[in-house]
């Protein structure tokens, strides 16, 4: 039955650029283009139904299109992307902050600091994952490899186990540290991969530049209010039966695990804040002083992650063994190939004139950002990747606000958001869900009810929040 469903999947993927090479081109779309579609829908069905990884679905829709097509340029062209290689090192940072336990060592300072009761172990929870979002590309890495095993052993620690003692403290703790993932997820182009695809189609379809430090001061404050909110709306909607925890006990038993600093942890901390400072100063000084200062966010990405081996945080071994990095590497490289492939040969500009002909929202913008958003979130039921929506449905809602006469930034940066917290909805909805929910201390009912509300929540401090900050940036 398992190689049946695989050999389907297979059929399907197959089946779409085959039958496309023999149906006519709709009216005003090239022969070129139409069967070029045909390959990246191969790829998009791929990445949905995933009879194979998703790097191995990508390379093959390339093959396809190199050897049919005489496309190989064009399509290899992703891997010269800058913000593949933006990604890319981004996450040799990612993998030091596993690598060195700097990562827990912050998780249990924190937690002897702020985590005397369990609501105030939900904003620990959350202060943890923003302070490592910004160079955590993977947030299954960040959620599930960082986050998760020090939150569970908490929750153990508390007596609180799967079953009937879940309500303990392991219920809330374990939903929180998700909803609260998908939350930094937004705020940093770099803390979920899918974040610098989707800027790199709103710069092909809108033309708007989302760059790493405008994506930041656009998305902290909307993304800082829903943070603040987050664990006290998760508190309320799955209490724990413990309120008061000893802090000190759990984090001096982890704290003595790890033992003193050491220079590795020293001197990743320096090459972090230099790296978010090389980020966030151009947008800060051009969006807050007028001071038109460059610095490309690529370049001091691939510089941080020359430091962290230079300095011995990490060996080039330890970036050879992340998994995480090279497949993203790969598939990403791939994907934003065959888009760019597809711009060329003005794919998108057909799109946007035929949406323009067979849809209409009236002349109300806002009604339309509002509309749009609302359904980019509802989708995400059936999209169990965040980087499969962005394949599949991002270019469509960009394309359909763009021909709404929606503001080019609000659409973006509003999109940029829904993906994230849209994950939320379901316990398949990215890929840390499942190593969370897997932990076997919350049901089905409970999750999809919790992410369901907390969906709605940052929907809402989106628009208002959000939409009234970017006016005050001016970037409206």
């Amino acid at each position: 039955r398992v190689i049946m469903g695989k050999l389907l999947k297979i059929a399907i993927m197959f089946a779409i650029p085959l039958a496309m090479w023999f149906i006519t081109p709709p009216e005003g779309l090239s022969v070129e283009a139409w069967r070029l579609l045909g390959f990246y829908l191969m790829a998009i069905v791929g990445l949905v139904v995933k009879p194979w990884p998703a790097p191995i679905i990508l390379l093959l829709s390339i093959a396809g299109s190199s050897i049919f097509l005489n496309a190989t340029k064009n399509v290899l062209s992703g891997y010269a992307s800058t913000t593949v290689w933006l990604l890319f090192s981004a996450f040799s940072l990612s993998v030091a902050f596993v690598k060195t336990g700097l990562g827990r060592r912050i998780a249990y300072l924190l937690i002897k600091s702020l985590g005397h009761t369990t609501l105030r172990l939900g904003y620990v929870t959350g202060l943890l994952d923003l302070i490592i979002a910004p160079v955590t590309p993977s947030n299954t890495a960040r959620c599930g490899g960082i986050v998760f095993p020090i939150m569970n052993s908490v929750a153990k620690a508390l007596g609180s186990e799967p079953g009937e003692s879940a309500k303990k403290a392991g219920s809330y703790l374990m939903v929180n540290t998700y909803m609260v993932t998908k939350v930094t997820s937004l705020m940093f182009a770099t803390a979920m991969a899918p974040n610098l695809l989707a800027a790199d189609y709103m710069n092909k379809i809108l033309g708007v530049d989302l760059n790493w430090g405008l994506w930041a001061l656009a998305l902290v404050v909307p993304g800082l209010v829903m943070l603040l909110i987050t664990p006290a709306l998760v508190y309320y909607l799955d209490k724990p039966s413990i309120q008061h925890i000893d802090s000190h006990a759990i984090a001096d038993e982890g704290l003595k695990e790890l033992g003193p600093i050491t220079g590795r942890e020293k001197a990743l901390i320096a090459i972090f804040i230099l790296a978010l400072v090389g980020w966030a100063l151009p947008s800060i000084l051009t969006q807050g002083f007028g001071i038109k200062f460059s610095i490309d966010a690529t370049a001091v990405a691939i510089v941080a992650m020359v430091a962290a081996l230079v300095f011995g945080v990490i060996k080039w071994e330890d970036m050879l063994e992340s998994k995480g990095a090279w497949n993203t590497l790969i598939w990403f490289g791939g994907i934003i190939g065959m888009s760019s492939a597809l711009s060329k040969v003005k794919f998108f500009e057909w799109l946007a004139d035929f949406m323009g002909t067979h849809f209409s929202f009236g002349d109300n913008p806002m009604m339309a950002l509002i509309i749009i958003g609302a359904i980019s979130i509802a989708v995400r039921y059936l999209f169990a990747s965040g980087s499969a929506y962005v394949v599949a449905m991002l270019p469509v809602f960009l394309t359909v606000g763009k021909v709404a006469g929606v503001n080019p930034m609000a659409l973006s940066l509003l999109l940029a958001a829904t993906n994230s917290y849209g994950g939320a909805l379901t316990h398949y909805g990215g890929a840390a869900a499942p190593i969370v929910f897997g932990a076997g201390y919350n049901t089905v009912k409970n999750w999809w009810i919790i992410g369901g509300i907390f969906a709605i929540m940052c929907f809402i401090v989106n628009l208002v929040v959000g939409y009234a900050w970017w006016e005050i940036l001016g970037i409206l």
